[in-house]
């Protein structure tokens, strides 16, 4: 069995109830959505019920995550947990965008941030704005990247930072090369 400390919720059913209230639902509304009782999603949000894989898949659609955000990965030693990810240990998050990595950097989604490692490969762009009701900063590491916001373009090369509160925004890496940035997202989205 896994030990953590109690105030460093590390867990599958943390995870879960961090998404759905970041979402606005209550236990009643996602167990609406997902046809099983309140009951039930308590349990699991409580870890004393294992979803199955159908269940993870169906929660995944509900909260607009990808499945693979859902899976546990290797278990930290009890001495990191909810404090170090390693680098081989991050969880794939975000949407399946072509041209997108994005992995977890922070422990779990429990805090009132997130923090994520995006690697936007060469040419690849998202068409449809994105506009959420979130605070984000990024900081651009490698690579350079193009950052539409609130209507206007602007171009980021490595060692940039930029921010949105809310804003439409949109990106685009046109180049030949990958763009790598650090992003923090408050509330927790994925």
């Amino acid at each position: 069995m896994r030990h953590t400390l109690p105030d460093t919720p590390d867990t599958l059913g943390a995870d879960l109830r961090a998404l759905r209230k970041t979402r606005g639902l209550t236990l009643a509304g996602l167990a609406e959505k997902l046809g099983r009782s309140v009951g039930w999603l308590s349990q699991v949000e409580r870890d004393l019920s294992e979803p199955s894989i159908t269940d993870l898949r169906h929660l995944a659609a509900a909260l607009d995550v990808s499945v693979s955000m859902l899976f546990r990965h290797a278990a930290a030693p009890a001495h990191e947990a909810g404090y170090i990810v390693r680098a081989d240990a991050r969880r794939p998050i975000g949407s399946d965008t072509a041209g997108l990595v994005e992995e977890l950097l922070s422990p779990d989604l429990t805090d009132d941030f997130e923090m994520v490692h995006s690697t936007f490969q060469p040419h690849s762009r998202i068409k449809d704005l994105v506009k959420r009701p979130t605070q984000e900063v990024g900081y651009l590491i490698s690579g350079r990247l193009q950052m539409e916001i609130d209507g206007t373009t602007h171009e980021i090369n490595p060692g940039d930072s930029f921010r949105m509160r809310g804003e439409p925004f949109r990106w685009a890496n046109p180049h030949d090369k990958p763009a790598v940035a650090i992003w923090v997202i408050a509330p927790p989205v994925y």
